[in-house]
């Protein structure tokens, strides 16, 4: 199948190690669990692969030749939603998450994007999330991950107020805490860091 979409598909492909493309094809083939020998090890190397080849899957679908074609565009989308879901139920990227939001906002699909909102919540590091706000440029992708980083504790939040990337993303998210939440603990540690986000210069005092 992957040699008859040809291109850079079949390149990408080409590239996998087999560990990978043997969780492409146990995820393909809807294998259960406890029917498998053996669950290979998910890892950054899957991300990196699983997340090239989507991008070439996107690319080749947007072509006039593929769009004419049912039975290729089939193909390609069985597979494209295969690395979707290992990628969202495995990764806890921000380039990731960027690239599988993207994909749900351009597709419409709002289903995806509360799916994949969850997992922003459930899987991703605080200083993850922020990676997310500081690296998209899509204002809806922005909003969740600025939503989600306001509901973490604020012991996750805390050691990003000093973050030179970080901080000050941070500091909106601890003072809606503190201000719009009524967060006494988002405002102790505020206070701690000597931040007031109504002063820009209580950062420098």
């Amino acid at each position: 199948m992957i040699k008859d979409l040809g291109g850079r598909v079949a390149t990408v492909w080409e590239t996998l190690r087999p560990v990978t493309k043997e969780m492409l094809v146990g995820e393909m083939r809807s294998e259960p669990a406890s029917a498998r020998t053996s669950r290979p090890h998910y890892d950054a190397h899957a991300d990196w692969e699983l997340s090239s080849l989507l991008s070439a899957l996107d690319e080749l679908s947007a072509s006039n030749d593929v769009k004419n074609d049912a039975s290729k565009l089939s193909e390609m989308s069985q597979l494209a939603a295969v690395c979707v879901r290992m990628l969202e139920t495995q990764s806890a990227s921000a380039e990731i998450f960027i690239q599988l939001a993207t994909r749900a906002v351009r597709n419409n699909d709002f289903v995806q994007l509360d799916q994949l909102s969850d997992r922003l919540a459930e899987r991703y590091s605080a200083s993850e999330i922020a990676e997310v706000i500081r690296q998209t440029t899509s204002p809806q992708i922005r909003a969740i991950a600025h939503e989600t980083l306001a509901m973490l504790p604020v012991s996750a939040l805390e050691p990003l107020l000093s973050d030179s990337l970080y901080g000050d993303i941070a500091i909106g998210a601890m003072s809606q805490k503190a201000y719009e939440f009524d967060s006494d603990e988002a405002l102790a540690a505020l206070e701690r860091m000597r931040f007031d986000p109504f002063d820009n210069e209580g950062a420098d005092n």
